[in-house]
């Protein structure tokens, strides 16, 4: 028929002579079937499982876990009840990426920075664990510590929008109920806080939340947790703070801190409400007093595992911190030429005797007995210095128990760092004391006069309270100084004009590699053996550029390998001490992919809304119970069952 293009086969002799002369037919037919099956390939999208929520229109740009802002195409508006709720312009995830750094880097003052962030995390949660990924050098400093310190003081007057569990003494007889009313059902690490002791800051009370709350940002971004998945916790037990106590604008309980039976009677019923709701949930205790620090760990890591089910309980001022400032010693002797089971050789000197330098010395020298010293023999190289001098024998001090240990019997009680120094003759000067400028021009040269490569280790955060700077501990030891902090220093050029870059003694290269093991492993316990293997982890992730330009730690910005290699390493250590519930020792081979698969990535996902919610929206809630009235809505309540099973598995369900 006229008009209509005729169908048959080829005919190859109108073709231009010599065009086909060197094809034969066979391979003029496999290049139409090829180019046929290429058109008949089907559209793939994305491969992005999309998300299945309950919300609906204003209610999801409420919602920071699921809020894209402006990133919201035409088609989800519409699915979504978004139209109209959003400016026109739709940008992609590279722009709004962009837009935020930039408006970030114009504000003059960490604080401002701080502030202009946490409200980022209010509303859009994937944006701000995109950027703390992308940018963790920069952004470390600011979610975390030294600007967190100030951002806490400052907590209850920035106030605005409650994120996390504040629970009180209020509450109690009632945690469980409390605990239950928080949405999310599957919390996997939470960080807990009485905030008797911040940072170097003493007891902030109920401000104190801001380090839960930059805490679990590290566990996102740096060790791949969902956030969905994070709980955040202030136990509020009130507060010894004057100042607090008569600020008419403080967020807590203006009442004295609990102590005794009472405290722990509240702490036992928290404790007891997370193990009934999250069976195999991490908890990281932090920043908990001296007095009660060690008690809490022991009691619910080893006493209480014999009278009910265990929960795995971590403390980061205690085993965190001991445990990266093993690593460092470790890598310094690597740095040095020797190898990281040197550690028996060294004699440590450690200034400050509260839970978190006892927690040091304590790591550290289960380090030494590892390799094959005996407890009395690895006590032997420690020497303890607190604001009344050397712990030693002494019938007018009082000692922790933990202290105990570390009390000298050979040496003068009360000799001040120089004379002990002097005295005792250190290897490694560690600082945990809060105490700026401790580390005296004459204490550090002494330590550069005995030794070749003396480590210089001001621990104390933030950083106003350092021991000393990095500028003066290259000075001093003519730059010869094993130098880390633990807040961040600028480089230092060296009188040959050689450039150290300083490294910060940051717990970051550690407890979220921890957080992601305990996670996907589902492990009960964090042993020190465990412990022990993160410090080996850490120590072997420099490259030998970083060890040339001065570095004892890796860079912040290879956080995520750093996180990978040590969860690797405690859930080996997990699985093959019986600590892990989800695997067994099959499973040791293809420990990296099976942790690597389980990391949250931030990008936005599809989102498609629960079918229940959608009918009970259109129908009423009583339809929303019915069976689907037909067959199109069956088959699409047959469908996302499937994608929500899918969804939970890649870790977003």
């Amino acid at each position: 028929m006229a008009g209509k293009a005729r169908v048959g086969p080829l005919n190859l002799s109108s073709a231009a002579p010599g065009l086909y002369r060197a094809m034969s037919l066979q391979d003029l037919q496999r290049e139409e079937t090829a180019a046929v099956r290429a058109r008949l390939q089907p559209w793939r999208g994305t491969n992005l499982t999309p998300l299945r929520i309950k919300s609906h229109g204003h209610q999801i740009l409420q919602n920071p876990l699921y809020n894209k802002g402006t990133h919201f195409d035409m088609g989800e508006r519409d699915r979504l009840g978004l139209r109209g709720l959003l400016p026109p312009r739709v940008l992609d995830f590279a722009t709004q990426k962009e837009l935020v750094m930039k408006n970030l880097r114009s504000l003059p003052s960490n604080i401002d920075k701080y502030v202009y962030i946490e409200n980022l995390h209010d509303y859009n949660e994937t944006v701000y664990h995109a950027i703390l990924l992308e940018n963790m050098e920069e952004l470390a400093p600011i979610v975390y510590t030294p600007t967190v310190g100030d951002a806490c003081k400052q907590f209850g007057y920035r106030f605005n929008r409650a994120r996390g569990l504040y629970l009180s003494v209020a509450d109690k007889g009632h945690m469980h109920a409390a605990v239950g009313n928080w949405p999310h059902i599957d919390v996997h690490v939470m960080v807990v806080t009485d905030g008797s002791r911040i940072l170097g800051l003493g007891d902030l009370g109920a401000n104190g939340m801001g380090i839960p709350i930059g805490k679990l940002s590290l566990y996102c971004a740096a060790g791949g947790i969902p956030p969905h998945r994070v709980l955040p916790v202030m136990l509020d037990v009130g507060t010894d703070n004057e100042t607090l106590l008569n600020d008419k604008f403080y967020i807590g309980l203006q009442k004295k801190r609990l102590r005794g039976g009472e405290y722990f009677e509240v702490l036992d019923e928290f404790m007891d409400a997370i193990r009934c709701r999250y069976p195999n949930a991490f908890v990281q205790f932090e920043d908990f007093s001296s007095d009660v620090a060690y008690k809490i760990l022991n009691y619910y890591r080893d006493d209480e595992c014999e009278k009910r089910s265990p929960v795995c309980v971590f403390n980061d001022d205690i085993q965190g911190t001991g445990a990266i400032t093993l690593a460092g010693i470790m890598s310094g002797l690597v740095n040095m030429g020797q190898s990281v089971h040197n550690l028996p050789e060294q004699r440590v000197l450690v200034a400050g005797a509260g839970s978190a330098g006892v927690g040091v010395a304590s790591m550290i020298a289960q380090g030494m007995m590892m390799q094959g010293l005996s407890e009395e023999e690895a006590l032997s190289r420690f020497c303890l210095v607190d604001a009344d001098g050397l712990l030693a024998t002494d019938p007018n001090r009082k000692y922790t128990l933990e202290q105990k240990k570390f009390v000298r019997t050979d040496m003068k009680s009360g000799m001040s760092l120089l004379d002990v120094c002097k005295e005792f003759k250190p290897t490694v000067l560690m600082g945990l004391s809060s105490c700026s400028g401790l580390f005296t021009e004459d204490l550090v040269r002494e330590m550069a006069n005995n030794n070749a490569r003396p480590f210089i280790f001001p621990l104390s955060n933030p950083t106003k309270n350092a021991e000393c700077t990095a500028e003066q501990a290259y000075e001093w030891t003519d730059g010869k100084a094993i130098f880390a902090s633990g807040s961040p220093f600028d480089p230092v050029t060296l009188k040959n004009g050689k450039v150290m870059y300083t490294s910060q003694c940051n717990n970051m290269f550690i407890f979220p590699g921890i957080g992601l093991a305990a996670s996907v492993a589902k492990c009960t316990k964090i042993s020190d053996t465990m412990l022990y293997a993160t410090s080996v982890a850490v120590a072997n992730a420099l490259s030998d550029a970083d060890r040339e330009e001065g570095r004892v730690y890796p860079q912040v910005k290879n956080i995520r390998e750093v996180s990978i290699d040590v969860a690797v390493a405690v859930a080996r250590k997990a699985i093959e001490e019986g600590h892990s519930k989800a695997y067994s020792a099959r499973d040791i081979p293809d420990l990296r992919e099976l942790l690597m698969k389980k990391m949250y990535t931030p990008y936005y996902v599809p989102l498609v809304e629960r079918t229940a919610a959608v009918r009970a929206r259109h129908l009423g809630p009583e339809a929303a119970r019915d069976k689907p009235p037909h067959y199109s809505v069956k088959a699409y309540d047959d469908y996302m069952p499937l994608v929500e099973r899918t969804a939970r598995r890649a870790g977003w369900g």
